[in-house]
């Protein structure tokens, strides 16, 4: 089991920071006006234009939760002295699915409401799948 860990924990933590500097969804509105943010630079937008609760908010839970909770499985997967608790792993993975499915929702709004069309990049996919690999890993952790 530690050797599953030992190549899931890796992958998920590429996929995460790649899920934070790529694009996570292309809008496009009036057929020449188009952007491609990454999650990174929506919460520093946020920041700019004053949202600093939003962008606080999208970032503990997009960035800061997901981060801790990774570098506990890595703790824990190398068998430190400093033990993480499991119950740890459990609040914060309670919220690990929350950008996905914001993202989701936003395309779905971006294409029923007729304004602007939007799709999926590969921020949105490699963020999904770096939840899901930190998701399995927790599982595995738990295991061990």
């Amino acid at each position: 089991m530690r050797f599953v860990l030992a190549v899931l924990l890796p992958m998920a933590t590429g996929c995460f920071v790649l899920g934070l500097v790529l694009p996570l969804m292309k809008m496009e509105r009036l057929y020449f006006l188009e952007d491609k943010p990454s999650l990174v630079e929506i919460v520093s937008g946020l920041w700019a234009d004053g949202d600093a609760i939003l962008a606080a908010a999208v970032a503990v839970f997009s960035i800061l939760f997901p981060a801790l909770k990774l570098l506990g499985l890595h703790l824990a997967a190398l068998g430190t002295s400093a033990r993480v608790p499991l119950s740890m792993f459990a609040a914060l993975g309670k919220w690990s699915m929350m950008d996905v499915m914001l993202v989701a929702l936003v395309i779905f709004a971006a294409k029923t409401s007729g304004l602007a069309s939007a799709t999926s990049l590969p921020g949105l996919w490699l963020y999904a799948s770096a939840t899901l690999l930190t998701a399995i890993s927790a599982v595995i952790a738990r295991r061990v």
